[in-house]
């Protein structure tokens, strides 16, 4: 079975690190499409400094899909807390940028990292081009940057009435379209809907390869919605969402969580401006995507999927899907 999921931060490491389980047993060709779009943080000076696709979001898949996540993997997640120049950066991300720089060639450059911390899959950025998210907002606001369209987001002056990259044609690898041509099943979330998922649907190459694959197409929905980007969508509102940037419906079948999070969480999150997003399984329904949902919530202090619940969610309406397409 192959499977190729598509997304950025922390919801796309947490989801490679439940799939990964599943390799070789179930899954034989994993593989991670992953944005380069951040512009915040120790990417974003790297990626301004170094004149580098931005690392982070790589570099987070990278250890998750690690075979081990021993010490070679939290030496690769270590962050400087001091250091003139280094305070804030995180060592992988350094790392990345080095070996860009020795090789000449950021894909090269995560091939080797992959292999030196032996993943179980590919890790493949969704363009090797340095590209900005710019976002023009309902106020006719146009906002550049990833980090800036979260901040601006926050403020709820406006909402996001449209989101493009510059420059607009750039190109995805070879590698990724290919991933995507021949997968059995393509995940998408979850995962920061406008600054995570969509970046790597802006990407031409991506955006047709989703619309030609035969691939069975899953979104993950988020559990929370997102201050600044998702205030009151509901599950479909997310789908609708990915259908306008790609132009056409694509997604097949959506998984969503039905377990509301404890008290003290929850009340920290409506204090924050998210809320649990509606799973509105009868609209999706409608739109005829197939609805798979569950209680998925990992314990702790954040309103997060647990990647073992996920995992086996997945596996779930993987067997399914397969045993209805035989039939």
């Amino acid at each position: 079975m192959k499977v190729v999921a598509l997304g950025g931060g922390t919801g796309l490491s947490s989801l490679l690190r439940g799939l990964k389980t599943l390799v070789p047993e179930k899954i034989d060709d994993l593989s991670a499409i992953v944005t380069v779009a951040d512009n915040g943080g120790s990417s974003g000076r790297l990626r301004e400094e170094m004149n580098i696709p931005a690392p982070g979001d790589i570099r987070n898949c990278i250890v998750a899909l690690a075979e081990d996540e021993d010490i070679l993997s939290k030496v690769f997640q270590y962050r400087f807390q001091e250091g003139e120049g280094l305070k804030g950066h995180s060592f992988g991300n350094l790392f990345l940028t080095v070996l860009t720089k020795i090789t000449g060639d950021f894909l090269e450059a995560v091939e080797i990292t992959s292999d030196i911390l032996k993943i179980k899959g590919r890790i493949i950025p969704s363009t090797d081009e340095i590209v900005n998210l710019v976002a023009e907002f309902s106020d006719g606001k146009i906002i550049k940057g990833e980090s800036e369209i979260t901040e601006y987001g926050k403020q709820l002056k406006a909402k996001i009435k449209k989101i493009w990259l510059e420059p607009e044609d750039v190109k995805a690898p070879p590698e990724a379209v290919e991933k995507i041509m021949n997968a059995d099943f393509v995940l998408l979330g979850p995962g920061s809907l406008f600054t995570s998922i969509v970046p790597n649907l802006l990407v031409k190459d991506i955006r047709e390869a989703l619309l030609k694959t035969k691939a069975f197409k899953i979104y993950i929905v988020n559990v929370m919605t997102q201050y600044g980007e998702t205030d009151g969508f509901s599950a479909s509102d997310h789908v609708k969402a990915l259908h306008e940037v790609v132009g056409k419906p694509f997604i097949n079948g959506v998984i969503l969580n039905t377990q509301l999070p404890p008290d003290d969480v929850l009340k920290r999150y409506l204090q924050e401006h998210a809320e649990p997003v509606v799973a509105d399984a009868g609209n999706l329904s409608r739109m005829g995507i197939t609805v798979c949902s569950g209680e998925l919530l990992d314990e702790g202090t954040y309103a997060r999927h647990n990647p073992q619940k996920l995992t086996q969610m997945l596996m779930t309406f993987f067997e399914k899907h397969l045993q209805t397409a035989q039939a």
